[in-house]
């Protein structure tokens, strides 16, 4: 998505519903909240802080990611629409308890129509003090961690790859590259480890990286810029997104690109790209769906419970064996076969309420 045009030209081009601005002079807070499509119900979207380099950058960011939320619950099966909030700030230093009760208040006066939960640059504390404004906030209990439930179904993902690529989904001696080792990745690190794959890792804080290196002995480490080069059996980028782009595409030595970050494409022309090379891409919003589906079982009448959580996140595998037989079938790009997946549920769900409002 570029916005080399009016903003209301993309809403209407992408059909958004909602872009709001939120700023609060005293406090330093400028953040925006877009709302995709809530079709299917509430948006769901969480909380990104990042210190943006400008406007023009955020806007597009958030925008780029609420429309992959509307896709992610649609295609995961959950009756959640897709919204995001980015906030321009560094999380490492201008995190306040009263800049976060500032957000939850404009989330508060959304009535419902958007949902907050974690994501990069925030934390659970960091939704209990928007929860202290608003109910409008994900929260699991205290002994949960959302980036658990998503690393679960990244790995369910990587697994239906290795099954499609392979035929089994046995990792023991398959060789992975994994960029990022945040909350997510980190712990599909861990889950690799210990089936027995080869991985390399990568990370832009050195610390991090240390600290792996002597919990794992015989982990191997990259540059980041080269971790997308190293030939391995499966790139799994878990940082931050349009690492498939115009320069790296070229340079890609892996049989399967399957990762937890958002937005790997930097556009759909790169996945028609990427599908021409013969290298099986798991959509990024498929694979990681793992939060908002245990986030929506957090809204069950019964309240949430961890095995059928898990259960719901299990179904990503048997999700993404349906996108790859239908990209086959129809000799197409996966990126596009799970589009049309969600795309289908959406307006099946449309259609139905606008029958049941006719008169």
């Amino acid at each position: 998505m570029i916005m080399d045009t009016t903003i209301f030209e993309v809403l209407q081009t992408y059909d958004y519903e909602q872009l709001v601005f939120c700023q609060e002079k005293e406090l330093g807070l400028q953040a925006i909240i877009a709302i995709h499509d809530t079709t299917l119900g509430p948006a769901a979207g969480g909380v990104r802080m990042l210190p943006y380099a400008s406007e023009h950058e955020a806007i597009v960011d958030v925008l780029r990611l609420a429309r992959g939320m509307t896709y992610k619950g649609a295609v995961a099966g959950v009756n959640l629409g897709g919204a995001k909030c980015v906030v321009r700030a560094d999380p490492k230093r201008e995190k306040s308890e009263a800049l976060f009760r500032a957000l939850g208040r404009y989330i508060q006066r959304l009535s419902g129509l958007y949902i907050a939960g974690e994501d990069v640059g925030t934390n659970a504390h960091d939704m209990e003090l928007i929860g202290l404004e608003t109910p409008h906030v994900f929260s699991l209990p205290a002994e949960e961690e959302v980036s658990d439930f998503t690393a679960f179904g990244v790995m369910q993902g990587i697994r239906a790859c290795v099954q499609s690529v392979y035929g089994s989904a046995e990792l023991q001696g398959r060789t992975v590259a994994v960029q990022g080792v945040g909350a997510v990745g980190s712990r599909v690190l861990r889950h690799l480890l210990e089936d027995g794959a080869v991985v390399t890792v990568t990370d832009t804080e050195q610390n991090k990286l240390d600290r792996l290196v002597a919990a794992y002995p015989g982990l191997l480490t990259s540059a980041p810029e080269e971790i997308h080069a190293r030939p391995v059996d499966i790139y799994c980028p878990c940082a931050l997104g349009a690492v498939l782009n115009e320069r790296t595409l070229p340079e890609l030595r892996c049989k399967i690109v399957c990762g937890a970050a958002n937005n790997q494409l930097a556009d759909e022309h790169c996945g028609d790209r990427l599908a021409q090379t013969g290298i099986l891409y798991a959509p990024d919003y498929l694979v990681n769906a793992g939060g908002m589906i245990v986030y929506a079982d957090s809204r069950h009448p019964d309240g949430f419970v961890r095995q059928r959580a898990w259960a719901h996140v299990s179904r990503i595998y048997g999700t993404l064996e349906r996108v790859f037989a239908r990209a086959l079938e129809e000799a197409i790009p996966t990126y596009r076969a799970a589009d049309q997946l969600a795309e289908q549920r959406i307006a099946s769900v449309r259609q139905a309420k606008t029958l049941a409002i006719a008169p």
